[in-house]
C-alpha cells in the first residue's frame, strides 16, 4: 500500500493535538485542520486516481479501530467535540458535561454533547471501497482518527445519519453555504490517503469546486 502521507500515530503527537484543543478556547465556528484552498483542492482533485467503486467484501466497521485513546481519559471522539464546541468543559473522564456547538451540515445548534455524532468526512465504508481495504489495521486506524487532516467533525447525529457512507455524488451538507469547504475537505482527504474517486464523484465534486 502506497499512501500520499502516514498521520502520526505517537502518543506525542495525538497529545500534542489534544494540548492544542484543551489549552486553546476552542469557538463554535471551529474547523477541522488542513482544509486547502480552492486552487489546492482542485490541483489535489486533478491528481486523484479514477476508478470503478470496489465492493464491500470483508468490509466491518471493526476493520477501522475508533474511538482511539489520545491522553488519559481522552479519545479521539472527546478530543473533537472539544475541538468544534465553545466554552466545552468535561468531566475526569473526560466527556464534554456543558458546551456549545455549531453543526455546520444542518446549521443546528446543541448544548448537549450526546446529540453531536463525529462525522468521518470520508466515510469508512466509501474508503474501504476506495482501496483501503488493502491497507494494514495500523492505517485504517490512523485514518479513522485522523486528528491532522479535515477528516473529522462534528455534527448533528441527524445529518450524520442521514449521509450514511454516502459520496458527494449523491449526498451534500444541507446547508448549502458550506457544500464548498466540505468538498476541499473531502478532496483533501482522499488525497492525504492516497485513495480513488468514481467518475461521478469527481464530476460532483469538481462542479462544486468551480462554484468556491
Amino acid at each position: 500500500m502506497h499512501l500520499r502521507a502516514r498521520v502520526a500515530t505517537t502518543t506525542s503527537a495525538v497529545a500534542t493535538a489534544l494540548a492544542l484543543s484543551v489549552s486553546l478556547a476552542p469557538s463554535a465556528s471551529a474547523e477541522p485542520p488542513g482544509i486547502p484552498s480552492t486552487e489546492t483542492a482542485e490541483s489535489q482533485l486533478a491528481a486523484l486516481p479514477v476508478e470503478a467503486e470496489g465492493p464491500m467484501t470483508g468490509y466491518d466497521r471493526d476493520e477501522f479501530p475508533h474511538w482511539s485513546s489520545v491522553e488519559g481519559n481522552c479519545n479521539t471522539r472527546e478530543t473533537v467535540l472539544a475541538r468544534d464546541g465553545e466554552g466545552v468543559e468535561s468531566g475526569t473522564d473526560c466527556y464534554p458535561t456543558s458546551g456549545d456547538w455549531y453543526s455546520e451540515y444542518d446549521g443546528e445548534s446543541f448544548t448537549v454533547a450526546g446529540d453531536l455524532d463525529i462525522d468521518h468526512v470520508v466515510p469508512l465504508a466509501e474508503a474501504w471501497r476506495s482501496g483501503a481495504d488493502n491497507w494494514s489495521e495500523e492505517d485504517r486506524e490512523a485514518f479513522a482518527n485522523d486528528l491532522e487532516g479535515p477528516q473529522l467533525i462534528a455534527v448533528s447525529a441527524s445529518s450524520n445519519r442521514s449521509k450514511g457512507d454516502q459520496d458527494p455524488s449523491t449526498w451534500w451538507p444541507e446547508e448549502s453555504s458550506y457544500r464548498c469547504t466540505y468538498a476541499k475537505m473531502w478532496v483533501s482527504t482522499k488525497y492525504r490517503w492516497g485513495l480513488a474517486l468514481q467518475s461521478e464523484e469527481k464530476t460532483a465534486l469538481t462542479e462544486e469546486l468551480e462554484s468556491c
